[in-house]
């Protein structure tokens, strides 16, 4: 069964509709590893990348396999477990658009990702991209302040887990997809926002340390006091995004009010 997977991960390779569209074109241009280059280093970036695309549910690559690419996320979200050895598996982190995928100089998955919803995602083959990076000190600062912000998350992610109340991580955790939402299309939250979750309550339960009765009821209240407004399955209508915010026990940019 696992080699059977393995194949079909290895055969969703694909060139459209999203392999038409050149690197300066890209949804994601300004946030992913390539968000500093130009030039002849986004040319030689363009000749390298593939793309591939994964169904919701479907794994793009199990904990200690080996990966022949690394990549960025054009679309969708993915989800990121680590499998216990009793065979538990926790949630560890969300890969969201323009979010890497892959460390130059390993070549073997440090966790299970898995498309939660459909996922595009431009590839380079390690080797390539390895070569590259060493020579364009673009690409090697782009993935460093990556690295340094994903570091900065996992801090408050402890934070959050550690001493904020179910109300304050549920409110905290559509805080953060508001404000990946609003960075992707290069403007600051705020006011009326609407968005779509990427998890569905289940998944938000396990990656907050709930149950799925406390997000249930947490979501339900905070319908009842106004701070949101619920839009079919995920959908979810901020009202007033400094209101979400207030609930969160953030400050506006997502840091912890003290």
């Amino acid at each position: 069964m696992r080699e059977q997977t393995l194949t079909q991960i290895n055969s969703c390779t694909t060139s459209a509709p999203h392999g038409e569209v050149s690197c300066s074109e890209c949804p994601i241009r300004y946030r992913a590893v390539c968000a500093h280059c130009e030039g002849d280093e986004l040319q030689r970036l363009e000749e390298i990348k593939f793309y591939r695309s994964y169904e919701a549910g479907q794994p793009i690559v199990w904990e200690g396999d080996r990966m022949d690419f690394v990549g960025s996320v054009v679309s969708g979200v993915a989800t990121l477990t680590q499998t216990l050895e009793d065979g538990r598996t926790q949630m560890v982190g969300l890969l969201l658009p323009s979010d890497f995928l892959g460390r130059p100089g390993r070549d073997r998955a440090a966790y299970n990702a898995t498309a939660t919803t459909r996922v595009v995602l431009c590839c380079f083959r390690r080797r390539p991209f390895d070569d590259l990076m060493r020579k364009t000190p673009h690409i090697a600062h782009r993935l460093l302040e990556m690295t340094l912000d994903e570091l900065d998350a996992a801090r408050e992610w402890m934070l959050l887990l550690g001493r904020k109340t179910a109300r304050e991580k549920i409110a905290s955790f559509i805080a953060i997809i508001a404000r990946r939402e609003a960075s992707l299309h290069k403007r600051q939250p705020g006011g009326r926002m609407e968005l779509d979750l990427p998890l569905t309550r289940e998944a938000m339960a396990d990656y907050l340390g709930l149950t799925l009765e406390t997000v249930s009821r947490q979501v339900s209240a905070l319908k009842r006091d106004g701070v949101i407004q619920l839009q079919g399955k995920r959908g979810v209508i901020l009202p007033d995004f400094a209101r979400l915010v207030d609930e969160s026990g953030d400050d506006s940019d997502g840091g912890c009010l003290s």
